[in-house]
């Protein structure tokens, strides 16, 4: 179940990256191609401008009719030298659209289209005769190759989109029209071209690259998904074990009580003439029973509410040497029985630390029930597994840190002690140090002290255990003064 759940989440987190990749790239591609059209099409008309400037303008004859024409000697004296930029070819059009110069070694035969923002065109040789082969050469200047044409062959131009496919066999060009005319008369039109594989070389080198770095980083982001997945699903596993462990616990801890009620029924049912004496102690340990019962419900059900904070505390202002004084009351006769000595400190605050009203030096804002509960559960602890001739202390003191005031209590005892290992599981639910010890000596079912540390951290504070194998445990209860406030560990 787990390992299926970590695969969705890697495959929705690779998915997702992968998409935001992909989009990111299809913009980027976008972007240069768009960027490396307009440069070509700024040189191209750039070189409009400067061979529009540089023609030689004659009369067509001397009877001042006022016709022109264009010099084409005059105007282009060598094809090598007319444009700076080798890559740049010229045609030179009557106004009639006639081929008159140009620095191709053969006719292009594509119709002229007026434009100044540039247009792709593709020039495909097509075979008048089925079978018929075309002559590879040069342009007159050697900047692309071209398919020379044959006495067999003639060739057809197309006008494509931009975006279109670009057969690797095609001669595919970029050209700008410009019609040069003088006062109202067309003079003839000047034609551009550039070779598209300016663009289209580069575009595929970025293609290559994009499409290699999304395949590394969508691995690489599998990887990192699949891991952050299975870090993301420990807490839940973890969670998921203690549930099962605690369902399995409070179980067994049912099912103990309700078995032995069952028992005494079933004897007192199958014996009418029991007798008065063996009849009430069938009874009476019913009642023991059946109040267990509602302790564990209670303390379940106690839990299960701080888990959803169904019920939101109300607190009030609790003096908590009072408090503390009531909850030692309540064991002295415990003690007593044992002969442990059981005593209660109350340690006067610093002279750095002043108080409001002497009275409320030890007052704090929290639930006294719940407050109630958690020392007398702390002190019960510590007198039930004190071994008799031994002490149980109960400090109360004020603190201060951080420029925060705080309340301290520390219940020592001497005794038995708790393991080092079994110190980190202490305030899991059920949990016991040693089952078999535990029952022997009390009848707790193993919640007393996840309910204290479920207390102590709705009221902000902080709870810390240390012991030492057969001399002692010391539980330490740290609690803010006023509500709002968070106790620093």
């Amino acid at each position: 179940m787990f390992q299926a759940t970590r695969r969705r989440l890697a495959l929705w987190y690779t998915a997702v990256t992968a998409v935001v990749l992909l989009l990111f790239a299809t913009g980027v591609y976008m972007y240069v191609r768009s960027t490396l059209i307009e440069r070509v099409d700024d040189t191209l008309n750039h070189v409009v401008e400067v061979v529009v400037r540089s023609l030689v303008i004659d009369p067509v004859n001397s009877a001042g009719d006022g016709k022109l024409h264009i010099n084409l000697e005059a105007s282009f004296p060598d094809n090598a030298d007319t444009v700076e930029d080798d890559r740049i070819d010229l045609e030179w059009f009557s106004p009639t659209g006639e081929l008159l110069w140009s620095t191709f070694s053969f006719p292009l035969n594509i119709p002229i289209h007026l434009n100044r923002t540039g247009e792709t065109v593709r020039v495909v040789r097509w075979d008048i005769e089925q079978g018929s082969r075309g002559a590879e050469g040069q342009g007159s200047r050697g900047n692309v190759s071209v398919l020379a044409p044959t006495a067999e062959e003639n060739y057809q131009s197309k006008i494509l989109a931009t975006k279109s496919k670009i057969e690797p066999s095609a001669l595919v060009l970029r050209q700008v029209t410009e019609r040069v005319e003088m006062g109202r008369q067309v003079l003839g039109y000047l034609r551009v071209s550039h070779p598209w594989f300016e663009v289209t070389k580069p575009s595929r080198q970025l293609i290559f690259d994009l499409s290699l770095g999304i395949g590394l980083m969508v691995i690489s982001v599998a990887a990192i998904g699949w891991f952050l997945s299975g870090l993301a699903m420990k807490p839940v596993r973890e969670s998921y074990q203690r549930l099962k462990q605690f369902t399995a616990d409070a179980s067994h801890e049912l099912r103990s009580p309700i078995a032995t009620i069952q028992t005494n029924v079933q004897v007192a049912l199958a014996d009418p003439d029991l007798e008065p004496q063996m009849h009430r102690q069938q009874l009476l340990v019913i009642e023991r029973l059946t109040q267990r019962l509602g302790r564990l419900v209670d303390d379940l059900l106690f839990l299960a509410r701080q888990d959803s904070a169904m019920v939101q505390p109300s607190f009030t202002p609790v003096p908590l040497d009072a408090l503390l004084i009531e909850a030692i009351e309540e064991q002295r006769l415990v003690a007593a029985s044992k002969n442990i000595n059981l005593s209660l400190d109350i340690v006067e605050p610093p002279t750095d630390i002043t108080a409001d009203i002497s009275e409320e030096i030890y007052t704090l804002d929290g639930d006294w029930d719940q407050l109630a509960r958690l020392f007398t559960n702390l002190v019960g602890n510590a007198v039930q597994y004190t071994l008799p001739g031994g002490r149980v202390d109960v400090e109360l003191q004020q603190i201060k840190r951080h420029d925060r005031t705080q309340l301290q209590v520390k219940v020592k005892d001497t005794g038995i002690g708790i393991p080092e290992d079994a110190l980190a599981h202490l305030f899991d639910r059920f949990y016991r140090v040693d089952p078999a010890r535990s029952r022997a000596m009390a009848a707790g079912s193993g919640l007393g002290l996840a309910i204290a540390s479920a207390i102590v951290e709705n009221h902000k504070g902080h709870i810390r255990v240390e012991s030492i194998l057969d001399r002692g445990t010391i539980f330490t209860v740290t609690l803010p003064r006023r509500v709002g406030e968070q106790v620093s560990r």
